[in-house]
């Protein structure tokens, strides 16, 4: 039978038997649309998947399965959707309780009523895999299902609300390895061929489902009576050696921790962790088995103090979600943040003690309140909490809303409640809905009852709200005093909403910063308590970190800190101005040019390692973005010099990995730029800093994009030196991006109109910022264009951070009037039917480059 006709006989069936309600589910819209999720957790309990693959050497063929879904049914009235987004042809056939109807509709198996059962049920389908999200290589393969992209591989439920138990079964090459959620049973070889057994599970929703094959080296080690097991595929043993002990430390600790903040053991069984090349994401938390990028774990010599804590952070962010977002699921993709938040809420607390040289304050600032700030100042900011009609719009819901304004919003809820309070509120949330399903409402409505605090209009301005309030300082002085002190808060987007909020104000004097705090709750807050003070040298809102909004500092206070920002002793401070200031350059109240000099009088004389990287890109972000190519050239010997400096003064390997970096980044003079061929070449070292492969390798495609002479030939060298088969493929793969030929580039992003040229994203985004380069920009604009008519697409078929991060790459290195318009006419044009995160997306990775056209523009 054909589909049609098989879809024309279950639609007969359907309104003629069930009635017209039922009807609805036999055409199901594509993706997996809220009705028709809601209908089904209503209905479908205790989900069973019993999965067999058979994974060919051969990278052509299919993957071929069979899956045996058992559930129980409480309304068997209404036909059942089942979720496979690939075609008719890969689904072989569809037995359910023994009968064989069903029909093929918008990306679902639909089976009509007739063939479905009040109580148990079981469907067994036979089907080839679809590859979309198996992430198919040579020699491996990873499955990568979050959001909802099981379905594109597998016939699933794929809701997080419907979880299942699965027990797996996988037949591959006899030489690969294997994992999945569950632990081993069994292993069989017969001939060049090996069948593995997994256990079944705890409950899981699709998203947390995992399976790797393919060439891997384990590594195992013990730690507290658990066994840890971690999957690689690095070839250099000896970077390997120096980086186990602490990789299976970090992961140890952080489980230590959690089992004793949540009181609850941890309930996944094993504990494996796998370091995939070129991986989509930092981490992604796996049940029993976290995937990671390898070369997040699996760190250089050179390796700076920020790569240091940023490993530390996604190993504790990534075993935090075995409770946050595992063991506790969200109901539906529109409280995604609430994993996200508690992983790194929760990865803040655990690094910390790790490294006690290091200020945590001054650390969860610069990780959080920039990045929030990036999206939060726009055009498209979105709230913390989204609504979701579809979950096939999932994956743009993800981003820095969600990663860094969340924690700073939790933070702030945790000092309302008392930190143990809120902990006590946490345990009591885990312990209700473990292996269930919960909301935000579930987690408020605990939290209300532990404070007189209305929690529920707290969370209208701060979770369910975009955007960010301008707080504007209003200072008076009479007699070298302070007379009055106010702070004035507007709503930018004209709702008039108050966000209230704690202000921890450092009032500069010649002795130090004199802290006061006062509570928002209107639109004016009286800071009388520093009537009579001295007159101050700086008020500065944001200090110590907490406050969270775009804060429009009186006059005297930003000509004070742009001229002597050096001055003010505490790192916080200066971590909180900086931030603050670098708002002001955006919004014209600081010329670049004097941001760039104060980067480069601080510099010498900045103790901190982290405010060092964080100036370091704060220098490296205005060069390329907001001077034009006269005062570039004009400072650059200076620049460099300095640069060269710091190099040189730096006491370890780690702070100058981080000054050699950015030299690296902006070097354009021609005696900086022979002496990084010279390292390039191994014929000057870098004295302090040993170089690994990785930093030859960003050196040689630094060098290449500026033209130096022989650029092909040290391209080629460089190829050659790579020995692993993984970064020799990548490096590869980006070379055409860095051609002096335009037309050899134009083939490449050409070449990207194919998605199976766009399936190693890193990769793609690598070449995409080497093509945008700010030294090729004029070259490179009119690929604007069709990056931008590309985005939907990319969206479709791509994984959650793809689609900004394919827009930061391309406008990045941009900064002209002309590209701004560009995107401009792309936004005014588009159809009505385009999805809205996706315009609200552009807006976001535009920014930066409309304000740089508009400061640029009289220049």
């Amino acid at each position: 039978m054909t589909a049609m006709r098989c879809l024309a006989v279950l639609a007969v069936t359907l309104l003629t038997g069930a009635g017209a309600a039922a009807a609805q589910t036999a055409m199901p819209a594509a993706g997996v649309p809220h009705e028709v999720a809601t209908r089904r957790a209503a209905t479908i309990s205790g989900v069973r998947y019993d999965l067999s693959l058979s994974i060919p050497a051969a990278l052509a063929a299919p993957l071929t399965g069979t899956t045996t879904i058992r559930f129980a049914l409480s309304d068997p009235s209404a036909p059942l959707v089942l979720d496979f987004e690939t075609s008719r042809e890969h689904v072989k056939s569809v037995d359910a309780n023994g009968k064989s109807a069903f029909a093929y509709v918008n990306g679902h198996i639909v089976i009509p009523a007739a063939s479905l059962v009040r109580g148990d049920n079981a469907v067994r389908i036979a089907f080839n895999a679809g590859d979309a999200s198996l992430n198919r290589n040579a020699d491996f393969l990873y499955t990568l299902f979050v959001p909802a992209r099981a379905r594109l591989a597998l016939p699933v439920f794929d809701q997080p609300d419907l979880k299942g138990r699965w027990t797996v079964t996988l037949e591959h090459p006899a030489a690969w390895q294997s994992a999945a959620n569950g632990a081993e049973l069994e292993r069989t070889t017969a001939g060049t061929r090996t069948t593995v057994r997994f256990a079944e599970t705890q409950p899981l929703p699709t998203y947390l489902v995992a399976l790797i094959a393919g060439d891997f080296k384990v590594e195992t080690a013990e730690r507290n009576g658990r066994k840890f097991r971690m999957f690689h595929r690095e070839t250099d043993a000896a970077k390997v050696a120096r980086n186990r002990e602490a990789i299976f430390d970090l992961h140890a600790r952080a489980l230590d921790f959690l089992e004793r903040y949540t009181t609850i053991p941890y309930a996944f069984g094993k504990f494996d962790f796998v370091a995939i090349p070129a991986f989509q994401f930092g981490g992604m938390e796996h049940a029993g088995k976290i995937l990671y990028n390898a070369s997040g774990l699996l760190l250089d010599e050179s390796a700076t103090q920020n790569q240091m804590l940023g490993r530390a952070s996604v190993i504790s962010h990534e075993t935090a979600h075995m409770w946050f977002g595992d063991l506790v699921t969200m109901r539906w993709f529109n409280d995604v943040w609430m994993k996200e938040v508690f992983a790194n809420f929760m990865a803040a607390k655990l690094v910390n003690p790790s490294f006690p040289e290091v200020n945590h304050e001054l650390r969860f600032l610069l990780s959080n309140y920039p990045a929030a700030y990036e999206v939060d100042r726009t055009a498209g900011a979105n709230p913390i909490r989204q609504v979701l009609e579809n979950l096939n719009e999932a994956g743009s819901m993800y981003g820095a809303i969600i990663y860094q304004k969340a924690p700073v919003v939790m933070r702030h809820l945790e000092a309302l409640l008392g930190e143990d309070n809120f902990r006590d509120g946490l345990r009591e949330y885990l312990t209700r809905h473990a292996f269930a399903n919960a909301t935000w409402l579930d987690l408020i409505t605990v939290l209300d009852a532990r404070t007189p605090v209305d929690l529920q209009e707290w969370s209208r301005v701060w979770v369910d709200q975009p955007g960010r309030p301008t707080i504007q300082t209003e200072l008076t002085v009479t007699g070298g005093r302070i007379a009055t002190l106010a702070f004035r808060q507007r709503d930018p987007r004209g709702r008039n909403l108050v966000w209230p909020q704690q202000l921890r104000i450092a009032i500069g004097q010649s002795a130090g910063p004199q802290l006061i705090t006062v509570e928002v709750k209107g639109p004016v807050t009286d800071a009388s308590v520093a009537a009579g003070m001295p007159a101050p040298l700086y008020v500065l809102p944001s200090a110590a970190g907490w406050a969270y909004g775009n804060f429009r500092l009186d006059r005297g206070s930003l000509d004070y800190l742009t001229s002597s920002l050096p001055e003010i002793d505490d790192a916080l401070t200066r971590g909180s101005a900086w931030v603050t200031l670098w708002d002001a350059l955006l919004e014209g109240q600081v010329p670049p040019a004097a941001f760039l000099d104060l980067t480069l009088r601080s510099l010498p004389r900045e103790s901190d390692e982290q405010m060092t990287s964080r100036i370091l890109g704060y220098a490296s972000n205005t060069w390329w973005r907001f001077l034009n190519t006269a005062e570039r050239d004009t400072r650059a010997p200076r620049f460099e010099s300095l640069l060269r400096e710091g190099l040189a003064q730096a006491k370890t390997p780690s702070q100058k990995a981080a000054w050699f970096g950015t030299l690296r980044n902006v070097a354009t003079t021609p005696g900086t730029v022979g002496w990084l061929q010279q390292v390039w070449a191994q014929k000057e070292p870098v004295p302090g800093l040993p170089l690994a492969e990785a930093d030859f390798t960003a050196l040689a495609l630094e060098l290449a994009v500026r033209q130096v002479e022989g650029w092909s030939g040290m391209l080629q060298t460089q190829l050659g030196r790579i020995e692993n088969p993984d970064r020799k493929g990548r490096f590869q793969f980006v070379m055409p991006a860095l051609s002096a030929e335009a037309a050899e580039r134009d083939r490449w992003f050409a070449a990207l109109q194919d998605v199976g040229n766009r399936r190693r994203e890193p990769w793609v985004l690598e070449g995409l910022n080497y093509l945008h380069h700010p030294l090729r920009a004029g070259e490179a604009k009119k690929h604007v264009q069709a990056s931008l008519d590309m985005l939907w697409e990319i969206q479709k078929t791509g994984d959650i951070f793809f689609p900004k991060r394919w827009l930061d790459a391309t406008l990045g290195g941009h900064s002209s009037k002309e590209v701004a318009d560009t995107v401009r006419a792309f936004l005014k044009n588009l159809p009505p039917n385009y999805p809205e995160r996706l315009r609200n997306i552009t807006l976001q990775s535009a920014d930066e480059l409309y304000r740089a056209a508009e400061i640029t523009k009289n220049k």
